[in-house]
């Protein structure tokens, strides 16, 4: 059977499939069959002469095109021998291609055909990258960033386009610096996707290969372009290709067809986390959506009743045929309530929406549909527009709200403080903030009626300052105990929204210190990278300093990325493409506050120091220095600034 028939074959099984779960409507056989076949004609229409014709979702194109013309693989210049740049494209694990010795070589692969590349895996060999870009190019000579790696590591890069412009011909790996003096290695170079759908005269697929949008997604391997890439996973069961939201209600998924189209029925595959109620939509510019279909009372109370486990369940087929043809450009599914699984029975939990394809039939549509630009960084001067230096003789409660545990907020991470308004722990002095910890052999009582042994203090601008990017600084001074945790960060504004949270709402760790005098870390958490897989790196001091002496710590945010320095000296860059390509969604466009608190042990310090008592990550020769009242975190100032 041919790849091409394979890949009709699958779809029409899983279109006619009623097995698989529960159709709320939809074409007959015969009719759905149709819909195949135009669905493949389109694709094979859109590839053009000369390009791999019939590839499946899951198909390497750059391997394809290589097979059918060598000549289409290419590079600046080679090692000799049998390392030329066919062999990053031959499928042969054990061959591998080795450029010139220089940092600006590079690899390129000629596709045939315009596709939407929704995925670049490239293997290294030991001779890897550590600064290199890979490009696409829609004719060989215009090129635009889809990923830039500046600090590689080597081994397997998987580099995911969502969401970027990504209409291209040609994919190309250009070096900028090399980790080793050799040359740069890749047993494999690898690209993924497919032709976006074509207007269309007859019935087909408009979604196909389009651009999809969401308003949350779990990680970078499961984006929103998953769900229009044209896999339909045989069973409805299994990780590939689908798109995957985060653990709430109201989340979306939505396509762009290019231009205005005739919609006529829509498929949906379902993960086994399918929504219990939703609404399909449709809209002309992408603000505003007409509801035109919901399952009724019945369909949602029978799915609503099919419970099952998270290990045993498969997946479901939504075959929606509308009474009546609907126009529009844009299209959603906006889910109103997940499915529930036995975790275990009698016991249920909810996970996010997940969807392997969303298939929207009819006429119309364009190719042309493309994701924007990513942003760039802003060129105007900053300016301060907050700042305080603790001049007088109390907090300046107009720039800072003091938090309370059990009142304005819970425990969390396991920490084994309570947070207290209290100038025993949060005193002006000589021009400083001072939060000094407390032990209470007797316990503390928070409000609601949590115990403690210890209060400490915490303090952030949520009432007096919010703002999007920005540069951020504190000049600060530490103590060192294991599992003390004095910590400067930023966090989403909108982290009390229930349909938002944590780590939806990002955090930005400017600096964080779990009681070790060289260094200090920072970090960043959003969907895809939080709690222990956050982004971040260690900052070691220089010889002769510590964290007990003044340092300024900071970060500058930007629309492109985050940049964090020590003294005025950068350490660590998250760029925001980086980020979108191998992490997850980019949460960092809306407004944050800055926090300065003082907590004692929890996750972060119990697992770098393992102690387990007295308190978890707090060993009992710290317990004894907050007992003294020898463990004070000092700050001098506080600034945030922005561009004019």
């Amino acid at each position: 059977m041919t790849e091409l028939s394979r890949r009709n074959a699958l779809l029409l099984a899983a279109l006619t499939a009623g097995a698989t779960g529960l159709p709320l409507s939809g074409p007959a056989p015969a009719q759905a069959a149709a819909q195949a076949a135009a669905q493949a004609a389109a694709q094979g229409a859109a590839q053009g002469a000369g390009a791999p014709s019939g590839l499946a979702w899951d198909a390497d194109w750059a391997a394809a095109a290589y097979a059918a013309d060598p000549a289409a693989a290419s590079a600046s210049g080679a090692e000799g021998g049998p390392f030329g740049a066919g062999a990053a494209f031959d499928g042969n694990a054990g061959s591998r291609f080795s450029s010139n010795f220089a940092d600006d070589a590079w690899i390129r692969i000629d596709l045939g055909s315009v596709i939407r590349v929704s995925q670049v895996v490239l293997v290294w060999e030991a001779a890897y990258g550590l600064r290199y870009v890979v490009e696409v190019s829609r004719d060989g000579a215009a090129w635009q960033s889809v990923y830039t790696e500046n600090a590689g590591t080597g081994g397997t890069t998987t580099i995911h386009t969502h969401p970027q412009p990504a209409l291209a011909r040609y994919v190309r790996m250009r070096g900028l610096q090399r980790a080793t003096p050799y040359g740069y290695s890749l047993y494999a170079f690898q690209v993924y996707g497919g032709a976006p759908a074509p207007a269309a005269t007859s019935t087909a697929d408009l979604a196909l290969n389009h651009p999809g949008d969401s308003n949350y997604y779990q990680d970078a391997g499961h984006t929103p372009l998953h769900a229009f890439d044209g896999g339909v996973p045989a069973g409805l069961t299994g990780d590939a290709t689908r798109w995957a939201s985060d653990w709430n209600d109201h989340r979306w998924i939505s396509v762009d067809l290019g231009a205005p189209a005739r919609i006529t029925a829509f498929d949906l595959h379902w993960e086994s986390a399918y929504a219990v109620d939703y609404q399909l939509q449709v809209s002309d510019d992408n603000q505003n959506w007409r509801t035109v279909h919901q399952p009724t009372a019945a369909q949602v109370a029978a799915r609503d009743a099919d419970i099952g486990t998270p290990g045993s369940s498969a997946g479901l087929h939504d075959a929606v045929t509308l009474p009546a043809a609907v126009t529009g450009r844009y299209v959603r599914m906006l889910g109103l309530r997940r499915r529930r699984f036995y975790s275990p029975a009698p016991y249920t939990a909810q996970f996010g929406y997940s969807l392997y394809a969303f298939q929207v039939w009819g006429t119309g549509g364009s190719a042309a549909a493309e994701y924007p630009a990513l942003p760039v960084d802003g060129t105007g001067a900053y300016r301060t527009v907050f700042f305080d230096d603790f001049a007088g003789t109390a907090l300046d409660r107009s720039k800072w709200r003091v938090v309370v545990t059990g009142s304005t907020m819970g425990s969390v991470n396991g920490e084994s403080q309570a947070y207290v308004d209290d100038p025993s722990t949060l005193r002006i002095s000589d021009s400083q903030l001072l939060i000094t910890p407390r032990h209470l052999p007797g316990g503390y009582t928070a409000p609601g009626g949590g115990r403690y042994a210890f209060t400490s203090a915490r303090i952030d601008t949520s009432a007096a300052v919010r703002f999007t990017h920005g540069r951020v600084s504190a000049r600060m001074k530490l103590p060192v105990g294991l599992g003390l945790w004095p910590a400067f960060w930023l966090l989403g504004a909108n982290v009390d929204d229930p349909d938002v949270s944590w780590p939806d709402c990002g955090e930005i760790d400017v600096m964080e210190n779990i009681g070790y005098p060289d260094w200090t870390s920072s970090s960043l958490h959003g969907p895809g990278y939080s709690a222990d897989g956050n982004i971040g790196g260690l900052r070691h001091f220089p010889a002769g300093q510590d964290v007990t002496g003044w340092h300024v710590y900071a970060v500058e945010w930007t629309p492109a990325g985050m940049r964090f320095s020590l003294d005025g000296t950068a350490y660590l860059e998250v760029p925001r493409q980086k980020t979108l390509a191998t992490r997850g969604a980019w949460v960092f466009d809306r407004d944050q506050y800055v926090i300065l608190n003082f907590a004692l042990g929890g996750a972060y310090p119990a697992g770098w120091n393992k102690v387990t008592t007295p308190y978890w990550g707090l060993p009992q020769a710290t317990v004894d220095q907050v007992a003294a009242g020898a463990a004070t975190l000092a700050v001098d100032w506080v600034r945030v600034e922005q561009r004019a």
